[in-house]
């Protein structure tokens, strides 16, 4: 018997099924399954014509040496902007939930995390249950080393180099080195 107002047992697994598997990014994983078979290291402008027919804004000349991962929800194609000329290396992860915007010859190393979703702790029950979004962008000919990690709102000024392992919680002048938790301005690049 059917309760008026009431879903029914089906509409309910529906809902159920949208909420588990909604954030699926289905042209992402039409990618992964069409790349699979090619090593690490090999096809890199094979893995960003793909990326690019998938709906991904990646210049020209720009070579990936594995397929990032993408967390963040269903914008992550319309909220990624990458340059020309850039290179990025094995594990790197890209959360999308705000805008990222790299430019053109950036080098990316190992395991590098661009994050841009974070939780608000001001509240005093359940800390962090709130998210918050911020953009980063980081700058032309940046170089950004093995395992670094960008937080949400930063932005990384051209020319400068992060340092492997820095987690970079400020903006970053153009032309320095930062390192160290949290990033500290090291020297200032010619």
């Amino acid at each position: 018997m059917t309760v008026p107002g009431r879903p029914t047992g089906l509409a309910r697994l529906r809902r159920k099924l949208r909420s588990e598997f909604g954030g699926i990014q289905w042209r992402y994983l039409a990618v992964r399954l069409l790349l699979w078979p090619v090593p690490v290291h090999t096809g890199g402008r094979l893995r960003s014509l793909a990326l690019r027919c998938a709906g991904f804004r990646i210049g020209r000349r720009t070579m990936f040496a594995d397929l990032p991962k993408f967390p963040g929800g269903s914008s992550y194609r319309s909220n990624l902007t990458i340059g020309a000329g850039c290179w990025f290396n094995v594990g790197c992860t890209f959360d999308s939930g705000a805008a990222i915007t790299i430019g053109d010859d950036v080098m990316v190393g190992h395991e590098v995390m661009v994050l841009t979703t974070t939780h608000d702790v001001r509240l005093d029950v359940r800390r962090g249950s709130d998210g918050v979004s911020l953009p980063v962008t980081i700058g032309n000919g940046c170089w950004l080393g093995a395992r670094c990690m960008i937080l949400p709102g930063v932005v990384v000024g051209a020319g400068s180099v992060v340092a492997a392992g820095a987690v970079v919680t400020a903006d970053v002048p153009p032309n320095s080195m930062v390192a160290g938790v949290p990033a500290r301005v090291m020297k200032q690049l010619d």
